[in-house]
């Protein structure tokens, strides 16, 4: 028994389970604008739990499909995989039960959140293998977390509508420009390898500049979204901070490089989902008086 706890906690530690924050926020603020408040606990519940199912099966999958990669990046080979800390067969059994889970959560949901379930399955299969023949991998792992506030909505209204497309719009182009400086670490190494990501594809300082766009986009979907929804003075408190948080990302990466990457990529980014999510709520509550 403790073994497996031990396993476990090795596991949970190579997800990297902590940057469920970077999704699941948004998640959430498509299910409370869809309920113009809070939804039901049982919503609430399942929806949690399909997302904290799809990207624990996800990070899985991508370390399983990076084994082999992993183990010749410098940066990488310390990994719970490469490093012999896990077998392959154990983390395929957790991957598998992780999106049987998320099926199972779906299908609690509505019927419409459960036919549409293989899509993210889909995108989190296929991102791994993107990076190997296209630069625009980034995106694809972004239009993978973009499900996410859709999600929440479809889980309390089954219905295709506008509003949350803005809050995917945000996520789609917000992770694509921090993946983009996150792999800058492994630039060297991606064009030795010949992996297509945008920093081994273009350079550093056109990484940067794609980023920033990218971000830029980020921001006028957020803008269109406070507007769509006639947000009052909390969301566009909470706009701005995300704005300078953003500047303060690029900032450090222009000025510092790799060596503020760590800050730059988790402290900034998991602040500019917990404001916006805050910000919105907080807005969300006193315009209906939940």
């Amino acid at each position: 028994m403790a073994s497996l706890f031990k396993k476990i906690k090795i596991f949970l530690e190579m997800i990297k389970f902590e940057h469920s924050i970077f999704a699941l926020p948004f998640a959430y603020l498509g299910l409370f604008f869809a309920a113009e408040g809070l939804p039901p606990w049982r919503t609430f519940l399942w929806v949690t739990m399909a997302m904290v199912s799809i990207r624990t099966g996800a990070m899985a999958l991508n370390r399983l499909i990076d084994h082999s990669i992993d183990a010749e990046n410098p940066r990488t080979k310390s990994r719970a995989l490469p490093a012999g800390l896990l077998t392959r067969p154990f983390t395929w059994t957790i991957t598998l039960l992780a999106i049987a889970f998320f099926l199972f959560s779906t299908y609690q949901l509505n019927a419409l959140c459960f036919y549409l379930s293989p899509i993210p399955i889909l995108t989190v299969w296929i991102y791994p293998y993107a990076k190997k023949w296209t630069w625009l991998s980034h995106w694809i792992l972004g239009l993978t977390l973009a499900m996410a506030p859709y999600g929440g909505w479809l889980a309390v209204r089954p219905e295709w509508c506008l509003e949350p497309a803005f809050l995917s719009l945000a996520v789609f182009t917000w992770v694509a420009g921090f993946d983009i400086f996150y792999s800058l670490q492994d630039q060297s190494f991606d064009q030795a390898k010949q992996l297509q990501s945008v920093p081994a594809c273009f350079g550093t300082e056109r990484a940067v500049q794609i980023a920033q766009v990218s971000h830029f986009l980020t921001l006028v979907a957020f803008l269109g979204f406070g507007l769509i929804q006639h947000l009052g003075a909390f969301y566009w408190i909470g706009f701005a901070v995300v704005s300078l948080l953003i500047y303060r990302e690029h900032q450090l990466i222009s000025k510092f490089g790799l060596a503020k990457i760590n800050e730059a990529f988790f402290n900034m980014n998991a602040s500019v989902s917990l404001v916006i999510f805050i910000a919105s709520f907080i807005e969300l509550l006193m315009s209906h008086h939940v």
